[in-house]
């Protein structure tokens, strides 16, 4: 494993909401809304979490320009950490 995903791992096992997102976008593609129900998350800590994991190149969000609707799904690196998760 290289370092950089290492800490990204280390990064997202300190969230118990990080880590919870990255199991179920392991699943399937999904929209906050499923991910919130899935999760027992609200709406606002799953966007908070999203947000951040996009910015670490953890997950993906498929359709950006929409307001409504976004589809997230796990980066390749996404899917190595949720390997070790």
């Amino acid at each position: 494993m290289e370092v950089e995903t290492a800490e990204k791992l280390g990064w997202v096992k300190l969230s118990k909401h990080r880590k919870n997102i990255v199991i179920d976008l392991g699943c399937d593609l999904k929209i906050p809304t499923e991910i919130s129900k899935s999760t027992d998350l609200s709406k606002s800590e799953v966007s908070r979490a999203l947000r951040d994991l996009k910015d670490k190149n953890i997950v993906v969000c498929l359709n950006e320009e929409s307001h409504r609707g976004r589809v997230y799904a796990l980066t390749d690196e996404g899917k190595k950490i949720l390997d070790y998760i």
